[in-house]
């Protein structure tokens, strides 16, 4: 049993919510009077074990926010820098102003998780290509064409691409860098190689800060999965020791004494002895949480399956499947070993072989027994009985696998399914 926890002390417990989700609860232990008490018990569900990484893209939006204040800085520099030569100084001052006031609210919008949403970026993105318009009654037509003086908000409009990709990723960032790469077209009027070459770096930037931004967020949810499997595993450690201290003594010390009484008691010890098998493979299963992509590791499910009589064999790394063809694929193995139990005696055997070969995996149940004479599947299924045709066969013509039967009289029966992954090639 485990060490009864000391006065102070903190322990982490895995629990299951009604709706099935997993979650962490933390509680502290004190002694008082000799009496221990327990207090302060906090749950709180499985996702928010990161929590102190609410948005995975967070260290971008920093960067867009500094970014945004140094070339804020940049632009007032070249307000200074031009004014002398502005059609109209005022509103050049007027826009560096809006600019200025944009600049405060947008980084301290961007610095929470309320300012990172659509409209948000998107009026920012607007409110930037309207300022940036602004240049043609700023400019006189020598610093727009001769002098090549940069436009009003300069490189200060490069920033609304930047969070679009730190919101939505590449694609997002690509069509924000080029929307503003258009306005400075508009607002210049002639095309040029250095116009092209801005907005190659515009479309550039909003594409690179998004591909950081979704690899930011898978590796969270990657994170994520791995924090709940870390909590599922110590939880099971504990479980296994506790039952090992319980149970698994208690059915193992039954089939000992059933098989020194014989008789009826043997029996007994036998299926004391499935059972305490079944348990410990119980204890000893992975956990099947999904990855990003909906699919579970294919051997645990399968490896539940095993007793005395079933040997089940699965490679060493994990075999990921989608979860619902992977339940699919338990449930007909699970119905393969039930028509083993019920027609190939008390004595037959079975082994169960998973096999990744990368596109597909190949899933084998074979046994020993007297093997299906010719005809049998057809007359059972004509009498009703469709085990075969709809728990084994139909599942896996709605999975797109082959399915393969050898037997033979005295030769036992094996069942061989073939199925491919999600987008291999057949």
């Amino acid at each position: 049993m485990p060490s009864p926890p000391e006065p102070g002390e903190r322990r982490t417990f895995l629990r299951s919510a009604e709706d099935g989700h997993l979650g962490v609860s933390q509680r502290t232990f004190t002694r008082q009077d000799g009496v221990r008490k327990e207090h302060s018990v906090r749950k709180l569900p499985a996702e928010r074990v990161t929590k102190a990484i609410d948005d995975p893209a967070t260290p971008l939006w920093r960067g867009a926010i500094a970014l945004r204040i140094v070339t804020f800085l940049f632009a007032a520099a070249n307000v200074i820098t031009n004014q002398s030569d502005y059609i109209r100084p005022w509103l050049a001052w007027t826009t560096l102003g809006v600019m200025a006031l944009w600049s405060v609210f947008t980084s301290r919008a961007y610095s929470t998780t309320w300012g990172r949403r659509w409209s948000l970026v998107l009026i920012d993105l607007a409110l930037t290509c309207g300022l940036m318009s602004l240049s043609q009654l700023i400019m006189s037509d020598h610093q727009l064409l001769g002098l090549n003086v940069p436009l009003i908000t300069t490189i200060w409009a490069c920033v609304p691409a930047v969070a679009l990709g730190a919101l939505a990723g590449p694609a997002a960032g690509f069509g924000g860098g080029l929307t503003v790469g258009l306005f400075t077209y508009l607002s210049k009027g002639v095309p040029s190689l250095d116009l092209l070459r801005d907005i190659v770096l515009l479309a550039g930037a909003g594409m690179v800060v998004g591909m950081a931004s979704a690899t930011a967020r898978r590796s969270a949810v990657l994170l994520a999965q791995a924090l709940r499997a870390e909590a599922a595993t110590a939880e099971r450690e504990r479980l296994a020791r506790s039952i090992h201290d319980s149970v698994l003594q208690v059915l193992a010390r039954v089939r000992k004494r059933g098989l020194e009484v014989g008789g009826e008691a043997a029996e007994l010890a036998q299926l004391a002895g499935e059972q305490e098998v079944a348990l410990r493979n119980l204890v000893a299963a992975a956990p099947t949480d999904s990855t990003v992509d909906g699919e579970i590791d294919l051997r645990p499910g399968l490896q539940l399956l095993a007793t005395p009589k079933i040997q089940v064999s699965t490679p060493a790394t994990q075999v990921m499947f989608a979860a619902g063809a992977a339940g699919e694929l338990t449930s007909l193995v699970r119905e393969a070993l039930s028509n083993v139990d019920k027609h190939a005696g008390d004595d037959a055997r079975a082994w169960v072989l998973l096999e990744d070969l990368g596109e597909e995996i190949v899933l084998s149940v074979r046994d020993d027994g007297p093997g299906i004479p010719d005809g049998r599947i057809a007359s059972a299924a004509a009498e009703g009985r469709m085990g075969i045709e709809k728990s084994i066969k139909g599942r896996v013509e709605s999975l797109g696998g082959t399915l393969e039967l050898q037997t033979g009289p005295g030769e036992g029966t094996e069942w061989e399914v073939r199925v491919f992954r999600k987008g291999a090639a057949r």
